[in-house]
């Protein structure tokens, strides 16, 4: 999930490896999907679970990306295939009280960021989320202008 304010900017998750906490990241919001879900509704849950936003999956339209991406994480390699939607949203309060254990270990703050500054700092999870954030910010640009 990636919700844009009207600034542009995109809410991101500060967080580690839970084998690696001295190499903290910044990455999507975001999780599996499961079963009996659409990838809509997933997303939803998780936007609700990590940040607290919560809006009903006909609000998210098409996603305006997809990937597949290999990592380890937790000593696993893991090949995740990614589905992003944007969300504009005005105001909002994050909260990670609905957040699940290992979510409350290893994730240390949110951020509001764009793509460029985000990409300047070296600290993005993945080296496509910079280009995410740019992706995101100009679909909802496109969404509110017409």
């Amino acid at each position: 999930m990636l919700p844009v304010r009207p600034d542009g900017k995109v809410l991101l998750l500060h967080g580690w490896d839970p084998l690696k906490p001295h190499v903290p990241y910044w990455f999507t919001i975001g999780g599996g999907v499961e079963a009996g879900e659409s990838i809509a509704d997933a997303a939803c849950r998780e936007l609700r679970e990590e940040v607290g936003i919560v809006l009903p999956a006909d609000a998210l339209g098409t996603p305006v990306a997809s990937n597949t991406i290999e990592f380890e994480w937790g000593g696993a390699r893991m090949i995740q295939q990614q589905t992003f939607f944007a969300v504009a949203v005005d105001t909002v309060d994050v909260t990670f009280a609905n957040q699940e254990e290992l979510e409350l270990q290893t994730i240390s703050a949110h951020g509001w960021w764009w793509g460029d500054d985000l990409e300047a700092t070296g600290q993005a999870a993945h080296v496509t989320i910079p280009g995410l954030l740019r992706q995101a910010a100009d679909a909802i640009t496109l969404r509110r202008a017409s």
